[in-house]
């Protein structure tokens, strides 16, 4: 091979490769038919390939996962279509230029926002509301099911103020209502519902004390169409006392353990020993309570969950047949039933494989999953001849999903450590490397010269190590240790045996932006929103910029340990040379999980509609991510009296002017420009800045914004008379 060649003489070659010539730096071997297969350079590949955006669709399974809300355009772009299978080829938008509004600077005509990014898409959701009504819609009428769907959505899954909010505008003509787990989730929702639907459900689920079930008992009060679940039976004792008390006549229903049980990950909450719910024993008391009362009209409702990402329709089915059974013994108990609620589990299809063998896809849509849900229960009722009860899901996941779009960059990636290698250092080299291990170097370049592949690798591992523990003894300087490293992965790229995966590091924080990775091994597309018109010709890794070992990403769907990517670029008209990244269907859990490891906030967020006018959009909200101050109140600190403290220590040590050597000569920063210094650093965000970029920041959480250190003061004294319109839309036009 032409490095260990060049190591023993540079006119001859080793078998199997072509002569080297005595370059200072090794070509790309070209292999025969004998040796092994080489990787040939990304240059190459840019040169000999044709590469299309359909390839890149293929490659990164964008029509699998990404179908109907993402698509990639001619420009090599991922572009977002808003309605779903419903839109229109004008209407699709380009998500490249959504970024770059978000991005650019405000003098440049952008909003000035850091990344990271979240990018809402209203319309997505809306649709994903629409499609799920309507998928119940077509099972209703195609069976002769009885009665009607309503679902609910369980707002644990993002509790945004804007996406509870535009569920229950949206949902409104579709009966769609909120369900809570929590004291906090259920005065949002009650405060949400009263603008929405008066038909709309509350579905009070999780564990309760006095205070939650007076909550729910006075949303009640609030003519809100309030149901209080029991998860374990004693609650009932406060329903009763409490009901009583505030003389409201209460909405029961109770929560079933099944005996179906979800083998998958999402699965540990189902069957008999699941943490929710009341066995069949504890049901029957409840009734029998109920009826010693004379409440037994009060319980109307049966819950039940099976798990989340429930990946087969047959699981389904028989979960939803076994509730019903439930279901109709509770009407001949004598309970006043009228809504079976089936909990979560409309899976997402996170890589786009439709598999049910999967924790991260299922193997259903929409409509399968609604035919199954009416189908099985309307079998089960018509055989016990009981009406047909108000269907209702808790999909979740399945709702706000889609909606949501991560939106970060990779800053820098590492590169191979070989290094060209000319005579000078090979014989500098070979004159600082003590006896042993030049024995070792003179094995290594016998076996190069003989063609004996598996060799090389031997003797080079053999005297890589040999240098390393001689450098711990001291017997061996740094640079011949760096040269032997060098050496050894040159032997390890020609030979073709080096990992050839590259570690691209991204102005992201993996805990606070895709928690559920790190905690669950949770797995979202991850692919570059453009130059997907190009062929990705490296391999890599996502490392995050937590000081942290587990800061990084290193499986991807499709079971891939590494993502195709592209070469990082240091100008460029697409992107400028920046190169975005997007985590895809991620818009449930993750905001709320996220925490403030390093001190690393959340992303920016902008919310963004599609309007008239050819691929456009308007951005109804802009709102930058938390500061650093922000985050630091986070841990209880005051970041206004840290700032007076270093203030303080400025003027201490820097004097009222400038610091001075010994020449007299101004080498330090002026009072105030330290203190303005200092300021900023408190109220820009955590994440790593462009020397040049114009960071659009919350200053002090007052809703103001400045854009840079010139800006700054003028935004302070007009503080005071500022107005900001959270609603102010900016219409972009492609």
């Amino acid at each position: 091979m032409p490095a260990l060649a060049c190591c023993v003489d540079a006119a001859v070659a080793p078998p199997g490769y072509a002569a080297f010539a005595g370059d200072s730096s090794f070509p790309a071997p070209v292999p025969l038919t004998d040796g092994p297969q080489a990787t040939i350079t990304s240059a190459a590949v840019e040169i000999s390939s044709h590469w299309s955006p359909s390839l890149s669709a293929e490659l990164y399974k964008i029509n699998g996962w990404g179908a109907p809300y993402f698509s990639l355009n001619s420009s090599g772009n991922i572009s977002v279509r808003p309605h779903g299978a419903g839109t229109m080829s004008h209407q699709e938008i380009d998500l490249l230029k959504i970024v770059k509004k978000a991005s650019d600077p405000q003098a440049a005509g952008g909003l000035g926002l850091q990344l990271p990014l979240i990018v809402r898409l209203p319309d997505v959701l809306k649709n994903r509301l629409e499609s799920l009504h309507s998928a119940f819609d077509l099972a209703i009428q195609s069976q002769g099911y009885e009665s009607h769907y309503q679902g609910v959505y369980p707002v644990k899954c993002n509790q945004d103020r804007f996406v509870v909010e535009d569920i229950v505008k949206f949902g409104s003509p579709f009966r769609f209502g909120l369900e809570a787990g929590s004291k906090p989730e259920l005065l949002l929702a009650m405060s949400c519902l009263c603008k929405g639907n008066p038909e709309s459900l509350l579905v009070c689920n999780g564990f309760k004390d006095a205070e939650y079930i007076s909550l729910a008992l006075i949303a009640r009060k609030l003519a809100l169409n309030t149901v209080i679940v029991l998860e374990q039976e004693e609650e009932l004792d406060l329903v009763m006392e409490i009901s009583k008390r505030l003389s409201v006549r209460p909405v029961i229903g109770v929560r079933a353990k099944l005996r179906t049980k979800h083998a998958g990950h999402f699965g540990s909450t189902s069957g008999e020993k699941g943490k929710f719910g009341l066995t069949t024993t504890q049901i029957l008391r409840v009734v029998k309570k109920l009826e010693q009362v004379g409440m037994l009209d009060c319980l109307q409702l049966l819950h039940f969950h099976i798990g989340s990402q429930i990946p087969s329709t047959a699981l389904l089915t028989d979960g939803v047949g076994e509730a019903a059974q439930i279901y109709c013994e509770l009407v001949r108990l004598g309970a006043h039933m009228r809504v079976i609620d089936i909990g979560g589990g409309l899976g997402i299809d996170y890589d786009g494989s439709k598999s049910a063998d999967s924790d991260v896809s299922v193997s259903y849509g929409l409509e399968e999953y609604a035919l199954a849900v009416v189908r099985a229960i309307g079998f089960v009722c018509d055989r016990k001849n009981v009406k047909h009860p108000v269907l209702c899901s808790e999909s979740g996941r399945a709702i706000v999903s889609h909606h949501s779009v991560l939106i970060f960059e990779a800053v820098s990636a590492s590169v191979p450590n070989a290094q060209g290698m000319n005579p000078v250092g090979l014989q500098y080299l070979i004159e600082g490397l003590p006896e042993d291990a030049l024995t070792d170097y003179r094995n290594l370049t016998d076996a190069a010269m003989r063609g004996e592949y598996e060799t090389c690798l031997l003797y080079s591992d053999q005297l890589k190590q040999r240098c390393v523990d001689q450098f711990k003894e001291g017997s061996l300087g740094i640079e011949q240790l760096a040269a032997v490293d060098g050496l050894c992965e040159l032997i390890a790229n020609a030979i073709g045996s080096s990992d050839p995966t590259r570690t691209y590091h991204v102005n992201l924080s993996v805990f606070t932006s895709i928690p559920d990775f790190w905690g669950i091994g949770q797995l979202f597309p991850i692919v570059p929103i453009h130059r997907l018109d190009q062929r990705p010709v490296m391999r890599g890794i996502l490392s995050d910029l937590t000081c942290d070992s587990d800061g990084k990403i290193d499986k991807f769907i499709g079971g891939e340990s590494s993502l195709p990517l592209h070469e990082l670029e240091s100008g460029g008209s697409n992107g400028g040379g920046k190169y975005y990244l997007g985590m895809f269907l991620g818009g449930a859990y993750e905001e709320a999980l996220g925490g403030v490891h390093n001190l690393f906030g959340g992303p920016s967020v902008i919310r963004v509609s599609q309007s008239e006018g050819p691929h456009s959009f308007a951005v109804t909200l802009a709102v930058p991510g938390p500061s650093c101050s922000d985050v630091l109140r986070v841990m209880q600190h005051e970041p206004e009296l840290m700032f007076e403290t270093l203030k303080h220590r400025a003027e201490e040590f820097c004097g009222s002017g400038q610091d001075e050597d010994s020449d007299g000569d101004d080498n330090g920063m002026g009072n105030a420009a330290l203190a303005s210094s200092l300021a900023r650093s408190f109220n820009n965000m955590p994440y790593l800045a462009a020397s040049s970029s114009c960071s659009l920041t919350a200053m002090n959480n007052g809703g103001f914004y400045y854009c840079n250190g010139d800006d700054y003061d003028a935004v302070v004294s007009a503080a005071d008379t500022a107005a900001v319109d959270d609603e102010q839309w900016s219409y972009c036009v492609a």
